[in-house]
């Protein structure tokens, strides 16, 4: 069998430890102590009493770092940490061992509320958050969706408010079962406006709440110093915004691919609430207290 211990150096007449005298006239160098971490497991013989054993571990009594070392009997014996060790015949100091000291857990999300750890993610309300596309659902998802999944909301795609009112029809929302809606370009006189007016007139009151931000775009709640500019550029009525923004940002512009990449490129730079627009950030909030009352 294996003896993880090895011999005792010191057992025979016929050892004699490194650098000691060879009987000869001539000494060899005495060989200098290295540091060496007293690693679990670690098998070390302490010089002035010849025990061989097994670090156990590192602990402080007294005011004095000791290190257990238990033999290949299972006794154990401890020693002040330091010099005066061989490992594999040579003189050691043994340290304290590196620990690896576990990150810390972040207290906030990403959207400032309390980090909630070791939760599972609740079940689904049957209430839902809708927004009108893609960018917007990532966008929501980056800094809320810890959020959203300790309260057991689902953020679903309504893919424009044109479908607001069919999609209402179709989820036929209750009391119990609401629908926050999240519109781009939710002003006065506007299109969107009118269409979820039309649409709020055509489900029980207090069901359906309809929110939104004044941008064109969702791209526009990202803080513009966050792409190194002082504002989101103007794009003249007629030109697609998207495509008008990657323009003027010198990105490419020519096919879909682009459109996505750039939106990719843009939410890296979001790293929390702090870096959206607080026109966004007041209606998010609100569409999440009002579907989990």
């Amino acid at each position: 069998m294996h003896d993880r211990y090895g011999s005792d150096v010191l057992s025979s007449a016929g050892s004699r430890a490194p650098g000691a005298p060879d009987g000869s006239a001539h000494h060899r160098r005495r060989p200098v102590s290295r540091p060496r971490a007293a690693d679990h497991g670690l098998v070390v013989e302490e010089v002035t009493t010849g025990w061989v054993g097994a670090v156990v571990r590192v602990e402080k009594s007294g005011g004095i770092h000791l290190v257990v070392l238990e033999d290949r009997r299972g006794r154990t014996r401890s020693f002040p940490l330091g010099p005066g060790f061989w490992v594999d015949g040579q003189p050691v100091e043994l340290t304290a061992p590196v620990t690896t000291r576990a990150p810390e857990r972040p207290t906030r999300t990403a959207s400032g509320s309390v980090a909630v750890h070791d939760e599972r993610a609740r079940v689904a309300r049957g209430s839902r958050i809708w927004v009108e596309g893609k960018h917007d659902a990532e966008l929501v998802e980056k800094v809320w969706g810890d959020d959203l999944r300790v309260e057991g909301v689902v953020v679903e795609l309504l893919d424009g408010v044109d479908n607001l009112a069919d999609a209402l029809d179709e989820f036929a929302p209750t009391p119990e079962r609401r629908v926050g809606v999240l519109v781009d370009h939710l002003v006065p006189g506007s299109k969107e406006r009118r269409l979820a007016d039309d649409a709020l007139r055509r489900v029980p009151r207090g069901t359906v709440l309809v929110l939104g931000h004044p941008y064109v775009d969702v791209w526009q709640a990202v803080k513009a110093e966050r792409l190194g500019l002082a504002s989101w550029p103007t794009i003249e009525r007629g030109t697609e915004w998207k495509r008008g923004i990657l323009r003027e940002l010198g990105w490419p512009a020519s096919s879909t691919e682009d459109v996505g990449r750039a939106w990719q490129r843009i939410l890296r730079t979001v790293r929390d609430y702090r870096d959206l627009d607080p026109a966004l950030l007041g209606r998010v909030e609100e569409l999440i207290d009002f579907v989990t009352a």
